[in-house]
């Protein structure tokens, strides 16, 4: 695929379906460990109308520790390689250079970084030497360390601070040698925010977007979509029956004009998306 369509003008957000291939992810640990499971889901994901795959190795979830090197690599080049192999459109969910490198090799379109290079300041330039696409994420701590992290005392609070911390990391990417034209910026939600730090960061993505770039968002099953669906002993909605308040907060991003959502179920977001891009015509 020629990458300058996934940046082409689209009447409707990009939907980017999970591929997670880790035992420990918050949503779906295990369930795609294996090559052949990770492949298949891949696949039913494209039928159901995903534009693109982001296949990661390493769980983010708050806690979690991070594979070696090599285990990293292990879980996502076979899959890469077989779904690219196929037709489709794939990104590699990493914050390290090496896998990144090698995702491309096998096959990768886009890096997303969840880092946005502060984790490894070389995936810069080996996305900009192999003139990939790079989506980076609003990140400031690892997954066991950012707790820790969610503090914005500042003027302008956790919208002035996330809008001026991505301007950085897009800064930088540029000056590395990334084409702008195939970067994208993603506020993080739930990455050292708490709640009300997610609420007002979707409430106002037009500041975000403000910066100059497409925006990713990423809602699907996260731990403030439990909250605020808690059941009357306070017990946070499962992950698994969270889907329909991701359905709405995904209508919401498009309608902010956002480039792609990032979902595990990609159906009821492809509905969403072509819902408001219908709303839209005149």
């Amino acid at each position: 695929m020629d990458l300058a369509k996934l940046f082409e003008p689209l009447d409707r957000p990009r939907v980017m379906g999970v591929v997670n291939v880790t035992p420990d992810s918050f949503s779906d640990g295990g369930r795609w460990a294996e090559l052949a499971a990770a492949v298949t889901h891949g696949r039913d994901l494209l039928e159901e109308g995903a534009d693109l795959l982001d296949v990661g190795g390493e769980s983010t979830r708050p806690g979690a520790t991070r594979p070696v090197l090599a285990e990293e690599l292990d879980r996502v080049i076979p899959v890469i390689r077989e779904l690219a192999s196929g037709g489709a459109v794939v990104s590699v969910d990493t914050m390290r250079s090496e896998v990144a490198e090698a995702a491309l090799d096998a096959g990768a379109l886009v890096v997303n970084d969840v880092s946005g290079g502060l984790a490894d300041p070389r995936i810069l330039k080996v996305v900009a030497d192999r003139q990939a696409a790079y989506i980076a994420m609003h990140w400031r701590a690892h997954s066991d360390q950012m707790h820790k992290h969610a503090v914005y005392d500042a003027p302008g609070g956790v919208v002035a601070a996330v809008r001026s911390e991505l301007a950085a990391r897009a800064h930088d990417a540029v000056v590395a040698g990334i084409r702008p034209d195939r970067l994208v910026l993603d506020p993080g939600l739930g990455f050292a925010k708490t709640p009300d730090h997610n609420w007002e960061l979707i409430r106002r993505l037009d500041r975000i977007a403000d910066i100059g770039y497409p925006l990713l968002v990423g809602s699907s099953r996260k731990s403030f979509l439990g909250s605020l669906l808690a059941g009357e002993d306070g017990a946070p909605r499962p992950v698994y029956d969270r889907e329909n308040a991701n359905i709405a907060l995904t209508t919401l991003a498009a309608l902010h004009h956002v480039w792609g959502v990032r979902v595990h179920e990609v159906r009821g977001s492809m509905d969403a998306v072509r819902v408001v891009a219908r709303y839209r015509e005149q």
